[in-house]
C-alpha cells in the first residue's frame, strides 16, 4: 500500500510540475527564446531525447523540473558584452525584452492556474460525488473534562444545527469545517437550532475560531455528529472477525449508551483495556468483544455518512463553476499566507515534496478504497489544490523564484537597462538562503510527520 501511494503521489506531483514547466517551454517558443532543455524531474537524466533543437530529460529524482533557456543566468557575461557595445545572442534567455522575459515567468504559475481551472470543470461537468456528515454537532470538551472551547463559550451544545454562519446557508458538515478554518481569530454569527423537548427552538450565537498553531486553521472545539450506524467494514480488521457487518447499529459500550460515533470514542479512551458492544441488527440485540490486544489500533469500521452527487453541468457552467472554485482556492491559498506571520508551529503547517507526495497518495487510496467515482473526485481536487498553491509560492517576490525574477525585470523595464550583476548575484545569494531555509525547515517537518503517524 505504501508503494502504491507513493507511486501515485509522485504522479500527481510530477503532472503538477510538468504543466508549471509546460508554460514556460511554450512562453519561451512564443517570444522567440530557444529552450536548450525541458526536464521533469532533477539530476542525471536516465532518459533523454533530442528533438530539433530541444532536448527532453526525465530526471532521476522524479520530483521538480526545469526549464532551460539559452544564456539563462549568464548576468555578468552580457554585462560586460552590453559595456562594449555587443548585443546579446540573438534567441537568448537575456537578448529578449524585459516583458518577454516577465511573460516567461509569468506563465508558469499562470498554466498551475489554468491546470486547476480545467480540473474542476472537468469535475462540475461530470459531476461531483461528495461523502459529508450533517450539519449536527458534537462539543470536544465532552472527551476532556475540565477544558473548554471557543464553542463552549459561545454557548453551543452537543445536537445543536448549525444552520447558517454569516448569513450562509450550513446544510452539511464540510460547509462547517471550511467557514471555521478560514476565520481564526474572526467573529462567525452563526444560527443554531435546538430541540428542546419535543420544540426547537432557534438561537443566534456569535463564536470567534482559535488559530490552531500546529495547522494554521481556526477551530472552535466541535466535531461532526454521526449516527452509531455502521456503514462499512474493514477486510481482516477486529470488527470483522468480531461479526460486524454493515447497517449494524451501536446501542452501548461497556454498558454506557451510544448516541453518537463521539461516544465510543470517548468511552474507548476512559477504557484501553476492553471494550463490550451491544449492537442491534435486524431487530435483534447482539454482543461483540474486543480485547486489549484488539485496541491498540482502529477496529475497522466506519459510520454512515450521507453521500450525494452534484447534478452535471453543460460545458459553459462547467468551466464557469471551474473558475470560480478555482479563484475561490486562489484567494484562500493568498490569505493563508499571512498565517505564517502569526506564532504557528511551521514543522507542522509547511509541507516539503515528500509529504506532499504522500498526501496525494494517501488521498487517492483512501477515495478509491470508497468507490472509483470518489477516489478520482478526491485525487484530482487535491491535485487542483496543490496547482495553485505552487501558482501562489511561484508568484511570491522572493529571489530565484518566478515572482522574484518578474521584480528583477521590472526594475530592469524601469531603468531601461540591465542591472548590475553584483546586484543580481546579492539578490539571487539571498534567494538560495532563504529557499534553502524553507527547503529544510520542510524536510524537518516531513520528517516530524512520518515520526507522528
Amino acid at each position: 500500500m505504501l508503494v502504491l501511494k507513493i507511486a501515485l503521489g509522485l504522479l500527481g506531483l510530477g503532472i503538477v510540475v510538468f504543466i508549471h514547466e509546460l508554460g514556460h517551454f511554450l512562453a519561451a517558443r512564443l517570444v522567440k527564446i530557444d529552450v536548450e532543455a525541458f526536464s521533469i524531474g532533477w539530476g542525471n537524466p536516465i532518459l533523454k531525447k533530442k528533438i530539433g533543437a530541444v532536448e527532453y530529460r526525465l530526471g532521476m529524482f522524479p520530483i521538480g523540473g526545469y526549464c532551460k533557456m539559452k544564456g539563462e543566468g549568464d548576468y555578468k557575461e552580457v554585462w560586460e558584452k552590453m559595456k562594449n557595445g555587443v548585443k546579446p545572442l540573438e534567441g537568448s534567455y537575456l537578448g529578449a525584452s524585459p516583458q518577454a522575459r516577465i511573460l516567461v515567468a509569468f506563465a508558469g504559475p499562470f498554466f498551475n492556474l489554468i491546470f486547476a481551472v480545467v480540473l474542476l470543470s472537468f469535475l462540475w461537468g461530470f459531476g461531483i460525488e461528495i461523502n459529508t456528515l450533517s450539519n449536527k454537532i458534537v462539543l470536544y470538551s465532552e472527551l476532556a473534562e475540565g477544558v473548554t472551547y471557543p464553542a463552549d463559550e459561545a454557548g453551543l451544545k452537543t445536537g445543536d444545527r448549525i444552520i447558517s454562519i454569516n448569513g450562509r446557508a450550513i446544510n452539511y458538515y464540510h460547509e462547517i469545517q471550511e467557514l471555521t478554518a478560514l476565520n481564526p481569530n474572526n467573529t462567525l454569527d452563526m444560527l443554531i437550532e435546538r430541540d428542546v423537548g419535543v420544540a426547537r427552538e432557534i438561537h443566534q450565537i456569535s463564536v470567534v475560531p482559535a488559530l490552531d498553531k500546529s495547522s494554521g486553521a481556526g477551530r472552535i472545539g466541535i466535531s461532526f455528529w454521526a449516527d452509531p450506524v455502521i456503514e462499512s467494514v474493514t477486510d481482516d480488521s477486529p470488527a470483522q472477525r468480531a461479526g460486524l457487518l454493515p447497517g449494524d447499529i451501536i446501542i452501548s459500550a461497556n454498558d454506557e449508551n451510544i448516541k453518537n460515533s463521539l461516544d465510543l470514542f470517548r468511552i474507548r479512551k476512559e477504557n484501553p483495556g476492553a471494550l463490550a458492544l451491544v449492537y442491534e441488527r435486524e431487530g435483534f440485540a447482539r454482543e461483540a468483544f474486543f480485547g486489549e490486544e484488539e485496541l491498540t489500533g482502529e477496529l475497522g469500521f466506519s459510520w454512515a455518512s450521507i453521500q450525494y452527487r452534484t447534478p452535471r453541468l453543460s460545458i459553459p457552467a462547467a468551466f464557469a463553476k471551474g473558475i470560480t472554485e478555482s479563484i475561490k482556492t486562489l484567494t484562500v491559498s493568498i490569505k493563508s499566507l499571512r498565517l505564517l506571520f502569526m506564532g504557528i508551529d511551521l514543522t507542522q503547517a509547511v509541507s516539503g515534496p515528500v509529504r506532499i507526495t504522500y498526501m496525494i497518495g494517501d488521498m487517492a487510496t483512501q477515495g478509491f478504497g470508497q468507490s472509483f467515482g470518489m477516489g478520482l473526485r478526491s485525487t484530482i481536487e487535491f491535485i487542483a489544490l496543490i496547482s495553485i498553491a505552487l501558482c501562489v509560492m511561484n508568484l511570491l517576490p522572493l529571489p530565484i523564484i518566478d515572482g522574484g525574477m518578474i521584480v528583477l525585470f521590472l526594475i530592469e523595464l524601469i531603468r531601461r537597462k540591465p542591472i548590475p550583476p553584483k546586484a543580481v548575484s546579492i539578490f539571487q545569494a539571498a534567494g538560495m538562503a532563504i529557499i534553502f531555509s524553507l527547503l529544510v525547515l520542510a524536510v524537518f517537518g516531513d520528517i516530524l510527520f512520518f515520526v507522528r503517524q
